[in-house]
């Protein structure tokens, strides 16, 4: 999953340890010529990494605001220590923009990343025994999960502290996965202790009732539906209604795949507001659909507000750019990710583990 930007990622990484270490074998040549000359003037003496350098140390000698001259270069590294430059993050961090664009990563987000590093790791004093990889890993580390982390929170705690019964509707353009989400879902309940009712909000599509018993009767769910072209707000209203008379726990409401300009599907999205209040929204849409999927999440949250997404099939996205993007740019988390079709390919998603796969620590 998301391989091809692991390997972005990857060359990166190479990318600045090529660059400084061209510098530290330049910056040894110039200490090693420093001495010479101050051995032949009888006045060098061996230098202490233990010990203060007669100007300030090199953490203090930068801030970031200019590059260092090469005799403070060359002092670093004789005490011991390597200082990055922006000439050294210059090309790398360029390349590393392009190939998070090309990876779907939205505009906004990847220039917060590359800001991130950039802040991170310009003016960084390192001492030798760390390499520059990790130095990097490092800053890749905080600036994927400062975007990537946005809005999380405990989905499983919020089940379990709700009022009973809870309402969650999914929205979403069409053939995304929504209803096939809404079954794995309730499976996912099930696994963890909690009822379900199924209730059919898609009321104009030919075949989604039908769709959606399928899976009911897969799983022995009870479903609410009525017949094609019914009020989408009544169905849901009646199964919460439902749950509440059978002390059924959550209610998953399937809705009609609409674009964020339909104004008579948003009207729709509206009045199951209006006469349902659900407990969350969650957005469905497509991993592999990259910078579209962001954009439609950002569109959605902007016309009716949600509480999360989830992301399908991304078992089969190499990009990872809606992944590493909707939680940004709408400000609400990623919740889960399909892995597959089976009843049982729902991940709850999670911003540190997904960061360190990326990085390949895991």
């Amino acid at each position: 999953m998301f391989d091809g930007l692991k390997d972005k990622l990857s060359s990166f990484r190479e990318d600045v340890e090529a660059s400084t270490d061209a510098d530290e074998a330049s910056e040894s040549e110039d200490a090693d010529e420093e001495s010479a000359s101050g051995s032949a003037a009888g006045t060098a003496e061996p230098a202490d990494a233990d010990s203060p350098v007669d100007a300030a140390s090199p953490d203090e000698e930068t801030d970031g605001s200019a590059d260092p001259s090469t005799f403070q270069r060359a002092k670093a590294f004789a005490t011991g220590r390597i200082i990055i430059e922006e000439e050294d993050l210059e090309e790398p961090l360029w390349d590393l923009e392009m190939a998070l664009l090309e990876s779907d990563v939205e505009m906004s987000v990847a220039e917060q990343i590359l800001e991130t590093v950039r802040e991170t790791m310009l003016g960084e004093s390192r001492k030798q025994v760390e390499t520059t990889g990790e130095l990097v890993e490092r800053a890749l580390h905080d600036a994927l999960l400062d975007v990537i982390a946005v809005g999380q929170f405990d989905f499983e705690e919020r089940i379990a502290e709700a009022e009973k019964p809870l309402t969650i509707v999914f929205t979403g353009v069409n053939g995304v996965g929504k209803t096939t989400t809404i079954a794995k879902l309730s499976e996912w309940l099930a696994d963890r202790g909690y009822s379900s009712v199924l209730a059919n909000g898609d009321t104009y599509r030919a075949g989604a009732n039908e769709q959606i018993a399928e899976h009911a009767d897969r799983l022995d769910r009870d479903l609410i539906s009525h017949d094609q072209g019914g009020d989408p707000a009544a169905v849901i209203y009646d199964g919460v209604e439902y749950a509440a008379a059978n002390d059924v726990d959550v209610v998953l409401g399937d809705t009609a795949g609409r674009l964020h300009t339909s104004d008579d599907l948003m009207a729709q999205l509206e009045k199951i507001d209006r006469v349902v209040d659900p407990d969350m929204t969650l957005f469905v849409d497509e991993a592999v659909a990259g910078q579209d999927a962001v954009n439609r999440a950002k569109e959605f949250n902007e016309a009716a507000e949600i509480d999360g997404a989830v992301l399908t099939k991304a078992d089969a996205d190499s990009s990872g750019g809606a992944a590493i993007s909707v939680a940004y740019v709408t400000g609400k988390p990623i919740l889960f990710l399909g892995t597959g079709q089976g009843y049982d390919d729902l991940a709850r998603f999670d911003p540190e583990a997904l960061v360190d796969s990326l990085l390949g620590e895991e």
